[in-house]
C-alpha cells in the first residue's frame, strides 16, 4: 500500500479506474449509474471523471435502505408483485442507444434478513422480470459496464461487528483500496498488468479445450460439463459495441459457460451468499442432468427455495469460474458478505443466465445458437462460492483423460504466468 496517499486521493483513484479502465468510457457516450445514498462522495468523483472523459450525460439513480424497509413494513401485500418496469425499460432503451452502465454497490447484507421470505421472494421475482430487458443487454455484453464498491456503514458493521463504527468503516475502506489496486503508485498500470495475467490464464484454458471440470472437496463432488465452443475469459474484454471494459472492480476470476444439461453431483458452498438483503449460509445442492434436484441451507432456506423456483433456468448453471485461494481478496481473511468481493476469493458457480461472450464468436451468435450450444437462460444470475484451500479441480478432456488444474485451491502451473 502507498501509505503517502490520503483517503481522498485513493477515492479519486477508484473513480478514475472505474471510468477509464472499468468502463473504458468514450467521448460522447452517456452513462447511467446506480448507487446507495451513502455513496454520493464517490458518485460525484465518478461523475467528474466521466465528464472529463467526454461523457455526454451522466444520470444517477440512488437507492435508500430505509425506504426499502418501509415498503416491507407498510406496503400492501399485493404491491410485492410489482416493480418499476417503466424505469428498467428506460434503462434498456438508453443501453440500446449506446449508454454505458456503472453500478456502485455497498448493500447492507442483512437488510431483509428479518422480513417475510415470501414478500422478499415476490419482490425479487417482480424486479427480475421487469429488469430483464436491461439485464439481457448487460449479460450479453452489448454495452460496456462495470461494478465498483463503496464502504457503507451497514456493510462495515456486518464485516466488523466488534469494532466501533468509524474503525469498522476505516478497515473496510483499507480492504477495498487494496483489492481494487487503487492504493498503488499507478493504479491503471497495476490493472493493466493484472489483466494481462488473467488473459494469459484464459488463453491456457482455451488451449486445453476441456470438456468438463471436476470439483472435489468437503461436501463437493461436482462434474461441470462445459458448453460447446465455450471460451474462457477474465479481466478486460471487448463489449459488442467495440469498447474494452472491466466488468468487475475488483476481479480475480477466469470464467466460462457450463452446459446447462451436463452438470452432475453435489456441491457445498464455502462462503455465505448475500442475496437481496438475505444471508444464505451453508448451501448444499445436488445436480442431475444439469438441474438442481435437491437443495438446502442452514440459513435463508426459504429465500433459496424461492430463488430456485424463479424459472426453469434458475436451477441450472450459467457460469463457472476459477479463482486461486491466494487471491488478494482471499488473502485479506475477510468475509465481505458481498458477491463482488467474495466471488473473487474462491472458485464459484452461478445459477441462471449465461454470458454470450463466453463462446467462440459469441457476439455473432443468435439466441437459438447459444441455446443449442448449451447456454442457460434465466431471469437471474447469482454467483456462489464452492472453492477453498480444501478443494481440488481437474480438467476432463474430450478423450476422457484427467488433468490437474488446481490443487488445494491453487493453480498447478503457477510458474507459467
Amino acid at each position: 500500500m502507498n501509505i503517502n496517499q490520503t483517503f481522498e486521493a485513493r477515492l479519486e483513484n477508484l473513480a478514475e479506474v472505474a471510468v477509464k479502465l472499468g468502463l473504458g468510457l468514450v467521448p460522447g457516450q452517456e452513462l447511467i449509474m446506480t448507487a446507495p445514498l451513502e455513496a454520493s462522495p464517490l458518485v460525484r468523483r465518478v461523475t467528474e471523471q466521466a465528464y472529463r472523459a467526454g461523457a455526454s450525460l451522466v444520470t444517477t439513480l440512488y437507492s435508500d435502505d430505509e425506504a426499502t424497509l418501509m415498503r416491507f413494513r407498510y406496503a400492501r401485500p399485493e404491491s410485492f408483485d410489482r416493480a418499476t418496469g417503466w424505469l428498467f425499460e428506460g434503462m434498456a432503451s438508453a443501453f440500446r442507444n449506446g449508454a454505458a452502465r456503472l453500478a456502485i454497490v455497498g448493500d447492507d447484507p442483512f437488510l431483509l434478513s428479518e422480513q417475510d421470505a415470501d414478500k422478499v421472494s415476490r419482490a425479487n421475482r417482480a424486479r427480475s422480470k421487469a429488469y430483464l430487458p436491461a439485464l439481457e443487454l448487460i449479460a450479453d455484453f452489448a454495452i460496456n459496464w462495470t461494478i465498483i464498491p463503496y464502504a457503507t456503514r451497514p456493510w462495515a458493521k456486518a464485516i466488523f461487528p466488534q469494532w466501533p463504527e468509524s474503525e469498522a468503516l476505516s478497515k473496510l475502506w483499507e480492504a477495498i483500496f487494496t483489492a481494487t489496486r487503487v492504493d498503488t503508485a499507478d493504479p491503471i498500470a497495476a490493472w493493466t498488468s493484472h489483466n494481462a495475467s488473467l488473459a494469459r490464464r484464459s488463453e491456457l484454458l482455451n488451449e486445453k479445450r476441456y470438456a468438463a471440470l471436476h470439483f472435489r472437496g468437503p461436501g463437493t463432488d461436482l462434474r461441470v460439463g462445459l458448453a460447446d465452443d465455450h471460451e474462457w475469459t477474465g479481466g478486460q474484454a471487448m463489449a459488442k459495441n467495440g469498447i474494452v471494459c472491466n466488468a468487475n472492480i475488483p476481479t480475480e476470476e477466469v470464467f466460462t459457460t457450463p452446459h446447462k444439461d451436463r452438470v452432475d453431483g453435489v456441491a457445498r458452498s464455502t462462503k455465505p451468499l448475500s442475496y437481496q438483503g438475505t444471508l444464505i449460509e451453508d448451501i448444499e445442492v445436488r445436480f442431475d442432468g444439469g438441474k438442481i434436484i435437491e437443495a438446502r441451507s442452514r440459513t435463508g432456506g426459504a429465500v433459496l427455495a424461492k430463488v430456485l423456483d424463479t424459472d426453469e433456468g434458475a436451477r441450472r448453471l450459467g457460469e463457472v469460474a476459477l479463482v486461486p485461494f491466494s487471491s488478494p481478496v482471499s488473502a485479506s481473511g475477510l468475509l465481505f458478505f458481498n458477491t463482488l468481493f467474495d466471488e473473487n476469493a474462491a472458485s464459484h458457480i452461478a445459477l441462471g443466465q449465461a454470458y454470450s461472450k463466453c463462446f467462440r464468436n459469441g457476439g455473432s451468435l443468435s439466441e437459438q445458437d447459444l441455446v443449442a450450444k448449451g447456454a442457460n437462460r434465466s431471469l437471474i444470475h447469482i454467483d456462489w462460492m464452492i472453492g477453498s484451500a480444501s478443494v481440488d479441480v481437474d480438467g476432463l478432456t474430450a478423450e476422457g483423460a484427467t488433468e490437474p488444474v488446481m490443487r488445494a485451491g491453487e493453480w498447478v502451473d503457477q510458474d507459467v504466468l
